[in-house]
């Protein structure tokens, strides 16, 4: 839910006169422009930021997957949830980029999902389908008609087989979305080819900290200066680029530079005959109303109305920010644009119809916001239970307008809308109604487009100004949702029960906003479920055998749904549901007598994990880190710790002394960015590998060998088998040691099919009196998707230090 602190972050972010101005410069340029990307972060942030603010240009960023599959700096959402929180950061970078957003997936349950790190496309195809993304990209372009696409990285090996497949599926679909014979079901649902002029690919290598392309980039055709600045705003485009890069906060994103970006050189792959010596990105293509005016199918009076329109809208800028001057020649423009877009011949409207409306729009969300200020739509709540009602609240700054407006609400079926307006203090209020039954609406929205009339609500404003009738679309401030009636949750939500515990007996507590709530959980038969004043009393069954026994919880013999809600600063609230059940993961597990330390920064659950597991386990915060270390045998440091927690970081010469005195030092994985000095983090000298792509398993069948069969860390309290190595999901590990001192030894060795074999994903040494363990395999996902071997591996990890 919008909060006041969100509302005044907005309007600070978007104050009047911003918005006004942004409204402006859009009429400037006649040309679309799509990046092409298979993450949320993959988008050229700087360069749409140029072409957007610098030239006008109106900019798409289509994206294939969610990112449910990649990590999380943040917080502790995984996979779908994960997916949902992406989503949203996209969706706030585009707001910076005045950009529309188009998805080609749906989330996890959508083929073309993100299923992890892959390292050719053929991998990533035979998962996604080809076919299928092609498709999905030809249908976004001959919707949006981009006269532009560029993908984001090069289709070359060492790069993120994802990112490649993206770069081949767009190629494709650029050369084949003007064909009418291609996926011919598109055009008899009213879409028409449209084969964009240019195709160009980045001409600078993705490499870096984690892809290595093996190819050099393409020669550069054609080099993109950006030196000036925003108008608006007076900052360097590549600025506002990292603005809204920084939305990206779950991926690290957004890098303060001294000196701004300012040069990007582009290859052209695909184009007009000759353009290949491009000076400008313009070059060949209908850039502005004038130009659009040289069509050979106009008649003169068509033409010179174009050019008057063009005047008009530079008389409009010249004149920010007098807004009755800026009305004048806004009104002046739309009435010859509008008697253009009657007239124009067959011809030209195949080729600039869309050109001709598009503007028109633009200048009536112009109109708008120049003559009323902010129209603010809120439904209160924004989540709706089947049964339950809201109001829909439009606010109009100029409240001296209201009497001239007409608001009509345009919203999903399921949702029914009070024509009569309520009382209130707002210019227009709404009753909102869900019936029953209503199905929830998805968590991931769909595509969002930078001038409204987006799938999940928004209101027809319609309003006369002089002999121009206006009919603006305007979005709810946040998006609608139909959400399930009553969410449950279970707390825990998972046992782990090693099959030698002595006590079979759980108890898991039941939240909910409903009293006296009818609720059950199907457990497995043997398994005994009680209520209790709490929640349930869970027992097992005596003769219990490995492997997973999961209950779901009931209600009226439907199963119930946990609603999960996260809050982010820069993202505001997300929500997102599924099947309420209890996992259970029964296994043979010893543990050892042992007292943890638990170093988290937020971005993984093993200490929760821990501690289920029945581990005697105390988080370390900033004073107890301070206080007397010796109180542990092991201290286990979370995945991103040292980049995430400066307290942890200043504390290196204690856990220093803490392993020269006796104690384990267990550090999860980290990246060379996570603040990790591999001569001064670690005990000992150990350098993380870089780029990435090289120092990683993406197979999580990958064999793994042993290397050290009798170390105490593969022997006790469980001994590490070929069964631990099953069922591992999404991979192995990342970010493994590349380097280490002598006194490490490497445990195990694994690689990739037709790859050199990796021996830096868990290293133990002796330093003193104690021992530091180093490990890369991702243990806290495989402890989220209760992996058997994680769990018996974890246990080991964990063990004190021998005694002398």
């Amino acid at each position: 839910m919008l909060t006041q602190r969100d509302r005044i972050r907005r309007e600070k972010e978007t104050p009047p006169n911003l918005r006004l101005h942004r409204a402006l410069s859009r009429l400037r340029s006649t040309v679309t422009v799509m990046n092409t990307g298979a993450h949320p972060d993959d988008e050229h942030n700087g360069l749409i930021a140029y072409l957007r603010y610098g030239l006008g240009m109106h900019a798409a960023v289509l994206c294939s997957t969610r990112g449910e599959g990649g990590q999380n700096t943040l917080g502790q959402e995984r996979g779908d949830a994960l997916g949902v929180v992406r989503t949203r950061e996209l969706e706030e970078a585009a707001r910076q980029l005045d950009a529309d957003v188009v998805w080609i997936g749906y989330g996890t349950d959508d083929p073309v999902h993100d299923f992890g790190f892959s390292k050719n496309p053929e991998d990533t195809f035979s998962r996604w389908g080809e076919e299928r993304v092609v498709e999905r990209i030809v249908r976004a372009i001959r919707t949006f008609r981009p006269d532009v696409i560029w993908p984001t990285f090069l289709d070359v090996p060492g790069q993120h087989g994802h990112h490649r497949a993206m770069t081949r599926a767009s190629e494709r679909a650029f050369l084949v979305a003007g064909d009418e014979t291609a996926f011919p079901e598109q055009l008899d649902e009213g879409l028409t080819p449209w084969r964009p002029a240019k195709f160009y690919l980045p001409a600078w290598s993705g490499g870096g900290g984690t892809y290595d392309d093996e190819v050099p980039p393409p020669a550069p055709t054609l080099t993109i200066d950006a030196e000036g600045r925003d108008d608006a705003t007076g900052a360097a485009f590549d600025r506002i680029g990292e603005w809204s890069r920084a939305y990206h906060a779950s991926q690290g994103m957004g890098r303060w530079r001294n000196r701004p970006r300012t040069v990007w050189q582009l290859h052209l792959l695909h184009g007009p005959e000759g353009s290949c010596k491009e000076t400008s990105i313009t070059d060949s293509l209908p850039a502005s109303l004038d130009a659009l005016a040289g069509d050979a199918a106009l008649q003169p009076e068509q033409a010179d109305a174009l050019r008057h329109v063009g005047r008009e809208i530079d008389h409009a800028l010249a004149a920010f920010p007098d807004r009755g001057s800026i009305v004048n020649a806004l009104l002046e423009a739309r009435r010859h644009l509008v008697r253009v877009g009657e007239t124009m011949p067959p011809g030209f409207a195949h080729r600039h119809g869309h050109r001709i409306e598009n503007k028109i729009r633009e200048l009536d969300i112009a109109l708008v916001e120049c003559r009323l200020g902010e129209v603010r739509v809120e439904a209160e709540p924004a989540y709706i239970a089947p049964g339950g009602t809201a109001v829909l609240r439009v606010f109009v700054d100029d409240g001296s307008m209201t009497e001239a407006l007409s608001v009509e609400p345009v919203l999903p079926v399921d949702i029914r809308v009070d024509r009569q307006p309520v009382d209130g203090d707002e210019n227009f209020n709404f009753r909102l109604t869900v019936d029953k039954p209503a199905k929830p609406h998805s968590p991931v929205n769909g595509n969002i487009e930078r001038l409204g009339r987006n799938a999940n609500g928004h209101i027809m404003l319609s309003l006369t100004i002089e002999d121009a009738q206006l009919c603006v679309p305007i979005d709810l401030a946040e998006p609608i949702r139909i959400v399930p009636s009553v969410g449950f949750e279970l707390e825990p939500e998972a046992l782990v029960v090693p099959l030698a515990r002595t006590t079979r007996s759980f108890e898991i507590g039941l939240r909910t906003s409903l009293a006296n709530v009818e609720a059950e959980i199907d457990m497995p038969d043997g398994w005994d479920v009680a209520r209790s004043d709490t929640g349930f009393t869970v027992r097992a069954p005596e003769d219990l055998t490995p492997g997973r026994a999961d209950g779901i919880l009931r209600t009226n013999g439907e199963t119930a749904l946990a609603i999960q809600t996260s809050t982010h600063p820069h993202i505001g609230e997300t929500q997102w549901y599924q099947p309420a059940t209890l996992r259970v993961l029964c296994l043979d597990l010893a543990l050892p007598d042992v007292r943890i330390g638990y170093c988290g920064g937020g971005a993984d659950r093993v200490g929760t994990w821990l501690r289920r597991m029945g581990l005697d386990v105390v988080e370390l915060d900033r004073e107890a880190l301070q206080g007397d270390l010796s109180a542990y045998d092991t201290i286990v440091v979370g995945i991103f710790g040292f980049g995430l927690r400066p307290d942890l970081r200043a504390m290196t010469e204690r856990l220093h002394a803490f392993v020269e005195d006796g104690g384990h030092l267990v550090t999860l994985y980290h990246r060379p960015s996570d603040a990790w000095d591999a001569s001064i983090v670690p005990p000992r000298p150990l350098e993380i590998g870089s780029p990435s792509l090289r120092w990683r398993v993406t197979d999580p069948d990958a064999e793994v060998e042993i290397l050290a069969p009798d170390h105490p860390l593969l022997t006790g309290p469980n001994v590490i088998g070929p069964e631990d190595w099953r069922g591992w999901d999404k991979e192995r590990g990342l970010y493994f040691a590349a380097r280490w001192d002598e006194a490490y030894t490497p445990l195990l060795a694994m690689h990739d099919a037709g790859e050199k074999l990796l021996n830096g994903s868990l290293l133990s040494a002796t330093i003193g009196s104690g021992w530091h363990t180093h490990t890369s395999l991702v243990l806290h996902h495989q402890l989220d998707r209760m992996v058997p071997g994680a769990f018996r591996l974890m246990a080991n990890l964990v063990q004190p230090a021998p005694k002398a």
